[in-house]
């Protein structure tokens, strides 16, 4: 076995009532954390679990009510997780999905609790994927455990960083390179990944690069304005960058005046040519007629080869 081998996780995803949408545990194989993720029609079945009637922590997730298109996410912590989250979600209109997150041994302390709270929280807006309805940031410093407990907290939240994505909430995930380091020279923040770019006959030129699953449109890169077309899902989303600043207009075109994250290489297409765009064909490899797509499947061969 190599040194530095990258191993599975088993995560078990159980359907309590056996709905899709309905109450939800989630548990990774050989972890004492439990999960349970609800909607609001299943809150009632989440707080009456006794497990949820244990020191913990809860996040309750929705949509951003001032900024379309972004989550807005509440983090807090209690002795009793049902009681504490029935209170927060009286208090807050935006959330949509409820999480608790405690333990099947019962064995996290109300200390143990406050210092994931607070980690979650730092954690969260350092990311900078949600916006915190948080008002405060809590001080981990504040939260003075033992060191072998900060450990195993330290240890228990890089397993909230791999179960979190997997029931739909990415508020933990750091920000590709190519956005968050943006001090440095383009070439040094994408060094190692392979460019893309749409060159369209109006003379609009866009560059992007893939990472870690996400597709980044990176600066300098132009969009068409108005294409004319009536029907654009994505709509909405490039007049959210317009106001944001993030598409900036210039000279007839819109230019991206920052890297941007898209969930996929038709989203990002969309935007740069202002109409309904299948990514995998419309962006290309810098300086070669291959489309993503071709390199996609080329990439899939090799790495097939090498197994």
């Amino acid at each position: 076995m190599s040194v530095g081998e990258i191993f599975g996780r088993t995560i078990q995803l159980f359907l309590v009532d056996g709905k899709p949408t309905g109450l939800r545990k989630a548990t990774i194989h050989g972890w004492t954390g439990m999960l349970f993720v609800s909607g609001a029609s299943a809150f009632g079945a989440l707080t009456a679990r006794e497990e949820v009637d244990r020191t913990g922590i809860y996040i309750l997730a929705g949509p951003d009510p001032d900024q379309a298109g972004r989550t807005r996410v509440y983090v807090g912590s209690g002795n009793s997780v049902a009681e504490r989250i029935r209170q927060s979600a009286v208090q807050r209109e935006f959330w949509e999905t409820a999480i608790t997150i405690t333990t099947s041994d019962d064995d996290l302390s109300k200390g143990h609790a406050e210092y994931l709270e607070a980690r979650l929280i730092e954690l969260t807006h350092q990311a900078g994927r949600v916006a915190l309805d948080n008002g405060t940031q809590p001080e981990t410093g504040r939260r003075r455990l033992p060191e072998a407990d900060r450990a195993n907290m330290e240890q228990f939240l890089a397993n909230l960083k791999i179960i979190l994505p997997v029931i739909g909430l990415d508020m933990l995930k750091p920000q590709p390179r190519a956005v968050s380091e943006t001090q440095k020279p383009v070439a040094e923040r994408t060094s190692g990944e392979v460019q893309f770019e749409i060159r369209h006959k109006s003379g609009v030129t866009a560059t992007a690069v893939e990472e870690d699953g996400e597709f980044i449109v990176l600066e300098g890169s132009e969009a068409v304005a108005d294409a004319g077309y009536a029907h654009n899902s994505y709509a909405a989303l490039k007049q959210k960058l317009i106001e944001d600043a993030v598409l900036v207009p210039s000279d007839g075109k819109l230019n991206f005046s920052r890297p941007w994250s898209f969930s996929s290489p038709s989203a990002a297409a969309s935007i740069v040519l202002d109409r309904n765009s299948n990514g995998r064909t419309d962006w290309k490899v810098k300086g070669e007629k291959k489309t993503y797509h071709d390199w996609q499947q080329t990439e899939a061969a090799r790495q097939e080869g090498a197994e």
